[in-house]
């Protein structure tokens, strides 16, 4: 029975897994970029802001980009202080997304990057990570945090906080967990970028939502009632049985199942 759920599923990879899949998924964003850190920034608005219709998200990212004069990273590492080139953004919004976290979002970047000297965003979640850590808790626990550092930003929003979401709060972290995928994983198939390598593939979680809730449990891959980061623990667990080294490459195949085959 494992083997022909791997081989069902593994030829939903290969389905969906393919540079066909991007133009119509929020990944086409990051993916209109050569430069590591635009790829970074421009993916980490794409995932944050991948809630309802892909089409509306996908316009909402390329109204942001185009604010940003489409080089994401030249527009943060060169902001006024006084915030002047912040105005064009003040009306941005996309659902329950508004200038007010955009701004703050901006200030963490401009921090990491420029006041931290970083080169890459990667560092944001692998620094908190520890040798022996088998998947991304810590490091999403810990990018959580540092994004809220009042040392850091003494009166950020508290509001922003609901769209970063964290283990500890036992949300199912789908949007980071996806933005991770799509950083980490390399593959040559010419949709996930591979650009950090200081987080392993095995270290992944898989992205959960409804959708791919339903149709992991269709498989018996979860048993959990509630879509939390325990069902994502879970999952991503039953997906090593699989591949031990890449198990969040099934989240191709439940994604497509659920959302594009309506698999039930």
């Amino acid at each position: 029975m494992e083997n022909k759920l791997s081989e069902f599923l593994n030829s939903k990879v290969l389905l969906y897994n393919h540079p066909n899949f991007i133009a119509d998924d929020p990944v086409c964003i990051p993916h209109k970029f050569k430069k590591q850190q635009d790829i970074e920034i421009a993916g980490f608005f794409a995932a944050l802001l991948a809630w309802g219709n892909r089409k509306s998200i996908i316009n909402s990212c390329n109204h942001l980009m185009n604010l940003m004069d489409n080089a994401p990273y030249d527009f943060i590492m060169n902001k006024n202080e006084n915030g002047k080139d912040y105005i064009p953004l003040m009306k941005f919004v996309h659902r329950t997304f508004n200038a007010t976290d955009l701004l703050h979002l901006l200030d963490f970047l401009h921090f990491h990057y420029y006041k931290q000297s970083e080169k890459s965003l990667e560092t944001a979640f692998s620094k908190w990570l520890q040798p022996n850590d088998d998947n991304i808790e810590r490091g999403l626990n810990g990018f959580y945090h540092y994004v809220f550092n009042a040392e850091f930003f003494e009166d950020y929003p508290t509001r922003t906080q609901k769209h970063i979401a964290s283990p500890f709060k036992k949300s199912a972290c789908k949007r980071l967990n996806m933005y991770l995928r799509w950083m980490v994983r390399k593959d040559n198939c010419g949709v996930d970028f591979g650009i950090w390598k200081n987080i392993q593939p095995s270290q992944l979680i898989c992205p959960i939502d409804v959708h791919v809730s339903r149709v992991a449990k269709r498989f018996g891959l979860l048993q959990r009632t509630q879509t939390d980061w325990q069902a994502a623990i879970e999952l991503t667990q039953c997906l090593k049985q699989l591949d031990t080294h890449d198990p969040v490459k099934y989240d191709f195949a439940l994604f497509g199942l659920g959302v594009v085959e309506k698999y039930i």
